[in-house]
């Protein structure tokens, strides 16, 4: 029990530091603690995943329910989530029971992670190392997301998609350009459009199209 006690006061530490290293508008430490509800869910998701574990029932449940209504975010107790979680203001982010999140991942509000129907078995995503996932993006049904992979702002993400690699749009496609920063955030104002490129790539085709068709007309 000390040793579980111990852990969790670790892991929560590294909760506030990377909210507090990483958020701009995080004045101190207290405002981190008592402020931001990404932070609470994390904290009442973790106990109510503990009790989970130890095949307690109801009492996880009613944990993630309770914490649903304080703060918005509604995180399953069977989901894994790995450290260092960020959650950035948080309302209306669900994570289905079956997600698996790995270690210094960022959430952006209005994500989901969640399924695709009646599905058994896994059948939420599952997200490796260092993902960003852009406000009101959706990660839907069992895909792997690799890891440092950056999901645009309202993305809809319904297949895997490989490591260092950048998606955008309805349903959601790989940016081929690398648009992080230098410091790997994502860069959502200068996401190019898939589909704008697309169009740009036929209107081009269609006007070489042309100009070969007017030299035949003249031969």
């Amino acid at each position: 029990m000390l040793d579980v006690l111990k852990r969790g006061a670790e892991k929560l530490k590294e909760d506030i530091k990377v909210i507090y290293e990483n958020d701009p508008a995080a004045n101190n430490i207290l405002e981190v603690i008592f402020c931001y509800s990404g932070l609470h869910a994390l904290i009442m998701y973790r106990l109510a995943h503990r009790l989970y574990k130890w095949n307690i029932p109801f009492i996880p449940r009613l944990i993630s329910h309770l914490t649903r209504v304080l703060t918005g975010i509604e995180i399953h107790p069977a989901a894994r989530i790995g450290r260092r979680l960020f959650i950035d203001h948080g309302e209306g982010i669900v994570i289905g029971a079956t997600t698996i999140i790995g270690d210094d991942c960022l959430l952006y509000q209005q994500v989901t992670l969640g399924g695709t129907g009646n599905d058994t078995g896994k059948r939420h995503p599952t997200l490796g190392n260092n993902v960003i996932v852009g406000a009101g993006a959706k990660v839907l049904g069992n895909i792997t997301i690799g890891d440092n992979v950056r999901v645009g702002a309202g993305s809809v993400v319904i297949n895997d998609v490989p490591e260092h690699s950048t998606v955008v749009g309805i349903p959601a496609r790989i940016v081929k350009r690398a648009i992080p920063d230098e410091n790997g955030n994502l860069m959502h104002n200068h996401i190019p459009d898939p589909v704008m490129c697309d169009l740009n790539r036929l209107d081009a085709e269609i006007k070489l199209l042309k100009q070969r068709c007017e030299e035949l007309e003249k031969r």
